[in-house]
């Protein structure tokens, strides 16, 4: 009887620390040995002139949600994470999302009963806290933290969704106290408001006017104000999707003072322009989000980012939505750009695109690769080392990268719902060719063999990343020297 159910041979293995040739055996969905293995497996794979990496983690993923303008996205929970795992992410942590008046407990449900049938890979849940009323804030987050919901995304912009700097700093606080990393969308809301006010009463409505209204000030300026409101509160934060060079800096510059302030970057970042808005019609709809892709200047300094350790996570973002009336282009041609759905697809082509103009050119090493695309994002979020790591006892979540398979993007030959890619016709090199998850070979030769709802639901831990500094804004400490009760 074989002493194991998988063995992979002559493997490169790199991880975010370490790279050694060997060979990985798995039993039972773990990793059960490493380096040169004696027993024999059930099934072997020879990884020869092969990188083994650890299963993606994409930890910014819109899946089956409906957005604030009410638009549901274009993929399910099954065609997601299909399309995640070609992709060779191995898990996934989309939004379980709150709209105003509902119950956070409720919408929870919700979304475990969409997932539970249809999955194929793993996934936890964050979640937007959009309405913080009372009984949200002193009954259901606590509790949904203590169940494993460690992380939850606010938003700074979006009318539907935002919220005051008063209720951030509520959520901020309750953060602190139980043990949750807050994810901040952040964009000056009333300064894109007035821009946009002024640029559709002028009738200049078409997609590249989106990239306009969403100034880079106004991300840099909310940047800037979200961190302030964490300082008061010795709240660790992370700031999402960012984009514009100003901001990053200030990112930088926190974290230069010490500040738990993590960063996020995507695809987008890297691979698109506001040009690419600049389509007749309405055709730039398809590269419609925000923050808008900038320039070849804000290009290079999210690479500065991604290559010194200012972004801690490379996240697809993935926010698709079919290019017709009940997606993008609500109102067809005359819709204009505050009326388009916003967001772009990429989740699996996040790490495809990160690995080719990253690691192939240069940019950044296989190490850093596998820190950006999964062991941050399990770190950050309560997951490692069951997940974001090649090691002893951790899930076999693994994917066999072939550095020298080159692949020219056709929506065709990808997995989601959406109906187009903004990144269509791009040349790739790099791709992984065989994507394991919990031991199954879930993808490999281009083939899935992976059932619906076979994936599993995880659990997250309160992670390291949410503990504070312990140095809250000198004021805070005088409240406490007047009388008052602690606020957090």
């Amino acid at each position: 009887m074989p002493a194991y159910d998988l063995v992979i041979r002559n493997a490169r293995i790199v991880t975010a620390e370490h790279a050694a040739e060997g060979d990985i055996a798995i039993k039972d969905g773990a990793i059960a040995a490493l380096g040169r293995v004696a027993g024999d497996g059930a099934r072997e794979i020879d990884a020869a002139g092969k990188f083994v990496l650890p299963g993606g983690v994409d930890s910014h993923v819109h899946v089956e949600q409906r957005s604030g303008m009410g638009i549901m996205c274009a993929d399910d929970f099954y065609t997601g994470t299909v399309s995640a795992a070609y992709g060779g992410t191995t898990t996934i942590i989309p939004f379980a999302a709150q709209h105003r008046g509902m119950s956070l407990r409720k919408v929870v449900q919700d979304y475990h009963e969409a997932a539970t049938p249809k999955a194929v890979i793993d996934y936890a849940f964050h979640l937007i806290v959009s309405d913080p009323t009372e009984q949200v804030l002193g009954q259901e987050l606590p509790a949904l933290i203590r169940d494993g919901y460690t992380s939850f995304k606010i938003y700074m912009t979006y009318e539907a969704l935002k919220v005051s700097d008063y209720q951030m700093l509520d959520i901020l606080a309750l953060a602190r106290r139980e043990g949750a990393l807050v994810m901040v969308h952040a964009e000056n809301h009333d300064m894109i408001q007035w821009l946009a006010h002024h640029l559709v009463d002028q009738g200049h409505v078409a997609p590249r006017y989106h990239a306009i209204a969403h100034a880079r000030v106004a991300e840099a300026e909310a940047t800037n104000r979200a961190i302030a409101l964490a300082r008061l509160v010795d709240a660790p934060m992370l700031i999402v999707h960012m984009s514009e060079i100003e901001a990053i800096d200030t990112v930088r510059q926190a974290r230069a003072r010490g500040l738990k302030i993590f960063a996020e970057t995507c695809p987008q970042y890297i691979a698109l322009t506001g040009d690419d808005l600049d389509k007749p019609d309405v055709q730039g709809a398809m590269w419609c989000c925000s923050p808008p892709p900038r320039d070849s200047a804000a290009q290079e300094a999210v690479w500065a980012g991604l290559k010194d350790g200012t972004f801690d996570v490379f996240s697809s973002d993935h926010a698709p939505y079919q290019f017709n009336e009940g997606g993008k282009i609500p109102k067809g041609l005359t819709t204009t750009f505050k009326e388009m759905a916003n967001g772009v697809p990429g989740l699996e082509l996040r790490l495809p695109l990160l690995f080719s103009e990253g690691v192939q050119t240069g940019r950044i090493d296989l190490h850093r690769f596998a820190a950006l695309s999964s062991t941050n994002h399990a770190r950050l979020y309560g997951l490692y080392p069951r997940k974001g790591t090649i090691a002893v006892g951790s899930d076999a979540d693994l994917a066999i990268w072939d550095p020298q398979r080159q692949v020219t993007v056709r929506w065709a030959d990808l997995h989601d719902n959406v109906g187009y890619s903004p990144y269509e016709g791009r040349q790739i090199t790099g791709w992984p060719t065989t994507v394991i998850s919990r031991g199954r070979v879930v993808v490999e030769n281009g083939k899935l063999d992976a059932a619906r709802g076979s994936g599993r639901f995880l659990r997250c831990e309160s992670p390291d990343a949410s503990r504070p500094l312990g140095k809250p804004a000198p004021e805070m400490a005088k409240m406490g020297a007047f009388g008052v009760r602690p606020l957090f």
